[in-house]
């Protein structure tokens, strides 16, 4: 059985090829954009307009479009049973931010309707209940944190974008979180949109935080993780926007023990052996 020390290094290699893929995935997008751009040109009042396609990098997952070479079953171990505390703001946000969401060239992975750019309150909670099939998990979302990304996730919530849809990816060793809202299933997909990341230095991440996965700066969709166990390697990168509760975690927890189906013995990372399957999200009123 791998050492943990073993498993972290194992993680390391995995962010690091990661890291390589989004980068040459990013190079080979902006050739294909140059390519595939359409210029119009027309004489309007004497100006000239020009009309080009814009390189918009959706969510999504290195891992999940890799070619799986020896699959094993590893498990967590040592999970962290002590809550972890949410950072404030060191500067709280006005009663009210503008929020803007920017259509993309991916299309939604399930059809949606953006939310309306324009001002949001940035005081006050919103609950959501995952209705899965490990029973069901309460978030808290905290509009003090990320009211453009609580605004997000409520509306998309009420229109039943998360219904029907899995928890692709779970990850044991090195960081432990659960990674659910792409209703492809497989970490490629997005609503067709995004918006900015409402982060700040003070972020840290551990049992029971509740953020936004990305693909890059400014690239928030509609994939989010729960982080169960330890995560105190991750950069504050990732938007906070809420937290789970301890009777939640708990099932997560189960799962992670079962373990995640990775491609390679000591990577810790894939699909949850365990399914988790998002049938319903309720907002409460």
């Amino acid at each position: 059985m791998p050492t943990n020390e073993q498993r972290r290094a194992a993680a390391k290699r995995k962010l690091e090829r990661q890291m390589v893929y989004r980068q040459e995935r990013a190079k080979k997008r902006r050739i294909i954009a140059v390519v595939s751009t359409v210029v119009v040109v027309a004489l309007v009042g004497g100006g000239v307009w020009f009309l080009a396609t814009n390189d918009v990098f959706g969510n999504g997952d290195a891992s999940a479009s890799e070619t799986p070479t020896q699959e094993s079953v590893d498990k967590a171990e040592n999970i962290p049973t002590a809550l972890h505390q949410v950072a404030k703001r060191p500067t709280p946000l006005p009663g009210k931010v503008s929020c803007e969401y920017t259509k993309g060239q991916e299309p939604a992975a399930k059809q949606n309707t953006p939310p309306a750019n324009g001002e949001q309150p940035a005081t006050g909670t919103v609950g959501v209940t995952l209705g899965t099939s490990i029973g069901d998990l309460k978030l808290t979302l905290d509009r003090s944190l990320a009211p453009c990304t609580v605004n997000n996730f409520v509306e998309l919530a009420k229109q039943k974008y998360f219904d029907n849809t899995t928890c692709h990816r779970l990850t044991v060793t090195g960081i432990q979180v659960l990674q659910c809202g792409d209703p492809g299933g497989n970490g490629m997909g997005g609503p067709g949109y995004s918006f900015k990341d409402e982060t700040y230095p003070e972020l840290s991440y551990g049992r029971g935080v509740l953020a936004m996965a990305n693909s890059g700066p400014n690239t928030n969709g509609s994939q989010f993780f729960i982080v169960y166990g330890d995560a105190a390697s991750l950069k504050p990168d990732y938007t906070v926007f809420g937290t789970v509760d301890e009777e939640s975690l708990k099932k997560v927890d189960e799962v992670a023990k079962t373990g995640t189906i990775s491609q390679q013995p000591g990577q810790g990372d894939g699909k949850p052996k365990t399914p988790v399957d998002i049938k319903s999200a309720l907002v409460a009123n």
